[in-house]
């Protein structure tokens, strides 16, 4: 089951007008929550970024929108699906309704909400290898930072990925600097020292970005920068790691012919499950 502008629906029988906005133009946005017991984690977090993406969008928001709203929604919704136990993932997605070319006619929106169960807690993965992805790139700038229906360098990344048996790819903006990984952001250490893209380069502002960049300031064993970071410094680096709130925080094992360390990921997964799902 799904929801539909506030209706229960089977997924099946879900029809939204052939020439709605998001497929025409990608003209919307989105958010992709974790959920625990039948909650989201992070829900105020998630909701705000959801509400300024909207704004910066010139989207009309619904007075509806509420937080109080949206979450019962969603928790409505995990309950339909009986995922009230365990771990569940969430899109909330966010278009605007059909009408006009480039110019919308109609700001006013429409929504959906989906759900699906995943697995436990936060777990790091045993062999992840990553290529720069070269093809095209990320532009710098605000319109970077939201999670918007318009992914094409990162779904071409992702085949790229696929034809050649990467496990990811980090893509970069158009001043040839890192910015991310496909569906996640990017930090690195070296020695003491973790770097992570500002969101001036282009990357998400994500959710699981600013928890991690917040326990890393509390850790005085590290020092944190957010700071460009050039494609010569990833083999020069002892620990690549991506975050999302989906996988939480997952090590790079390797990036051409560089093996990499992954202490400061394992330390930041045992914290973050510990926080979040109490193991």
């Amino acid at each position: 089951m799904i929801n539909l502008n506030g209706s229960i629906v089977d997924q099946q029988q879900a029809q939204i007008p052939f020439n709605n906005r998001g497929t025409y133009y990608g003209d919307g946005v989105f958010e992709t929550l974790r959920c625990y017991e039948g909650k989201p984690l992070l829900f105020e977090a998630h909701y705000f970024r959801l509400m300024a993406s909207m704004r910066i969008l010139r989207m009309e928001i619904p007075q509806s929108f509420t937080p109080e709203f949206i979450e019962e929604e969603i928790t409505n919704l995990l309950a339909k699906n009986n995922f009230t136990q365990g771990h569940a993932r969430v899109r909330f997605t966010v278009w605007r309704k059909p009408g006009g070319f480039y110019t919308p006619q109609d700001r006013n929106v429409e929504f959906a909400i989906e759900s699906s169960e995943i697995d436990g807690k936060y777990q790091n993965p045993s062999s992840r290898e990553v290529e720069l992805f070269k093809d095209h790139h990320v532009v710098s700038g605000m319109l970077g930072n939201l999670k918007t229906a318009q992914k094409m360098v990162n779904i071409l990344a992702g085949i790229y990925a696929q034809e050649n048996d990467y496990q990811d790819m980090l893509l970069i903006n158009e001043k040839k600097m890192v910015v991310e990984s496909i569906s996640g952001n990017l930090f690195l250490r070296s020695g003491d020292t973790i770097k992570t893209p500002p969101l001036s380069d282009g990357c998400l502002n994500g959710i699981m970005r600013e928890q991690v960049l917040s326990q890393l300031k509390m850790m005085l064993n590290y020092k944190v920068e957010e700071t460009t970071i050039t494609p010569f410094e990833l083999q020069r680096a002892d620990e690549l790691f991506t975050t999302n709130m989906i996988r939480g925080v997952q090590s790079i094992h390797k990036y051409r012919k560089k093996a990499y360390e992954t202490t400061c990921a394992d330390e930041l997964i045992e914290l973050i499950n510990g926080r979040y799902f109490g193991a």
